[in-house]
């Protein structure tokens, strides 16, 4: 996907199921933002750079499924992703990331590889432009940052 000659991108980030309890579900492990937090700092880091900003929250993954399909056609130019749990289990989502066609960074709060064995597979992290895990709510802002620079080149 190119970014049009203006400059502006749209952005989108994907929430996978449970991402919609942050800040109340396991604080020690996922912090105390709430996912609506996180979203007002990736709007507002989206605006002061330009882009255009857009947010989806499902646990189903057919919602999931159906936003990537839609970014096939929409103008969308970058995405971050957290899956959640579905980073290792949906070959699904995999393939409509695939055929969408546009860069992704994938995003975890905490650091998938210091928990159990399950989370050590993603479906998703050999096709990524990058992957951030394990720095929390700060690591959504700095992928925003890196897909940012990206689109500039």
């Amino acid at each position: 996907m190119t970014v049009p000659v203006s400059g502006m991108a749209k952005i989108l980030a994907l929430h996978g199921p449970n991402l919609n309890l942050l800040g109340h579900r396991e604080p020690h492990i996922y912090g105390s933002d709430t996912l609506d937090d996180i979203n007002s700092r990736l709007r507002e880091q989206c605006a002061a750079a330009g882009h255009e900003f857009d947010a989806l929250q499902s646990n189903s993954e057919a919602a999931l499924i159906d936003r990537i399909q839609l970014a096939r056609v929409d103008g969308t130019a970058f995405m971050l992703v957290n899956f959640g749990g579905f980073t290792h289990t949906s070959i699904a989502i995999r393939d409509a990331i695939l055929a969408a066609g546009a860069p992704f960074i994938e995003v975890h709060l905490s650091n998938l590889f210091s928990r159990e064995p399950y989370r050590h597979k993603s479906y998703f992290s050999d096709i990524a432009a990058g992957c951030v895990f394990g720095l929390g709510a700060q690591g959504y802002e700095l992928a925003l940052q890196a897909a940012c620079r990206k689109l500039a080149n």
